[in-house]
């Protein structure tokens, strides 16, 4: 008899704390962990706290879209920080897949990992709008996810990001900023259609470049992220409108610039990406007229997000949406060996250190992994 009521006991505390994780994180009070790293995103940020697992811990990255250089070398990043002594004393196994841009194949892998037993998810969504249910299911098994740059459209979940919005406007503000008169053509190249990130940015800078007062023709083309799809985009554009005044791309930097110098196209204010390539063009051509913004959107955003996970696994107090600084050098600024790297290759991404979250990989750590399903 003693027995039966202390086996009902067990179940009773076992049920208890099953139903505490299906119930997903708790909203606590801040301040949070680490607040150098994990900094929350404004005073209305709230926090999270999910109860504490021991480790290792099983974590997965459901990456979606892989077709471009930004993509490559976040997954090698991933990679390469899963390999640090730091992280690799916490995962017992760390899992990538890439399943392109359809967004049922990213939720049946998330799904998979869910029900697989893995302890969270890290994952750049394919469509901001269509997680909520996946969500749910993470939360009732426990599950931590934390999705980065292509984030989603809800406070239920913990994110982490940089202001895509202000990418947009901080680009459009340093275009305008550097034309003679606030009419003309601009030429905007837009990301992945069908994202969070290339609607964010384009409507940062659609909002600065059509501000009353200003009557520029705006013509937008699809670069997908990608220098070979931004370059043909930017060619065909130039072909056919002969001049612009100035130009903003999202990513894909280095294929637009080289399109204009082919096309022998006057130098124009252009606003970009953080691709080595970009940068040294943007070096080489300042003295015929090339002036440039260089703002970045770190693939090293997916270490922070292994970072948090783990964080939150063991059940420190976290911000639900995690702000990253933008880092940036416009023209006249950009140094060889300094923000700038002429013997790496162009589609290398600038900038992957975080000191504050003690991120610091080396480039020859992260090029030498590979973009592959593990």
């Amino acid at each position: 008899m003693k027995h039966r009521f202390r086996m009902a006991a067990v179940l009773a505390a076992l049920a208890s704390s099953a139903a505490a994780f299906a119930a997903g994180p708790s909203v606590v009070s801040g301040p949070g962990e680490n607040p150098g790293c994990f900094k929350p995103w404004d005073a209305n940020t709230k926090y999270f706290q999910w109860p504490a697992k021991k480790g290792p811990y099983r974590m997965a990255l459901a990456n979606g879209f892989v077709g471009n250089t930004w993509r490559i070398q976040m997954i090698k990043m991933a990679k390469a920080y899963a390999a640090t002594p730091e992280m690799k004393a916490q995962l017992k196994e760390f899992k990538i897949v890439s399943t392109g841009t359809d967004v049922a194949a990213q939720i049946a892998a998330m799904d998979n990992f869910i029900n697989s037993g893995y302890d969270a998810i890290i994952t750049l969504a394919v469509n901001p709008a269509a997680f909520a249910p996946v969500i749910r299911r993470a939360n009732a098994a426990g599950v931590v996810v934390v999705p980065f740059d292509n984030v989603l459209d809800t406070d239920q979940v913990m994110m982490v990001n940089e202001d895509q919005t202000s990418i947009g406007s901080q680009s459009g503000e340093w275009v305008l900023k550097n034309l003679k008169a606030k009419t003309g053509k601009l030429l905007e190249v837009r990301g992945l259609p069908g994202n969070s990130v290339d609607r964010d940015r384009h409507l940062g800078f659609r909002k600065v470049a059509e501000a009353p007062g200003n009557k520029f023709e705006i013509v937008e083309v699809v670069g997908n992220w990608d220098d070979g799809t931004a370059q043909k985009a930017v060619a065909d554009a130039v072909s056919v409108h002969k001049k612009f005044d100035g130009m903003f791309v999202q990513a894909g930097s280095t294929g637009a610039v080289r399109a204009l110098i082919d096309a022998k196209h006057p130098m124009i204010p252009v606003a970009g990406a953080d691709e080595n390539g970009f940068r040294k063009l943007c070096a080489a051509n300042a003295k015929d007229g090339l002036l440039c913004a260089s703002i970045g959107q770190s693939p090293g955003l997916v270490a922070i997000s292994m970072k948090a996970a783990v964080a939150a696994l063991q059940g420190k107090v976290m911000p639900q949406m995690i702000s990253v600084p933008i880092p940036q050098a416009t023209h006249p600024n950009f140094k060889a060996g300094e923000n700038f790297y002429p013997d790496l290759t162009d589609n290398f991404f600038t900038t992957n250190e975080f000191p504050a979250c003690d991120v610091n990989l080396k480039a020859t750590d992260i090029m030498s992994k590979d973009e592959k399903n593990n």
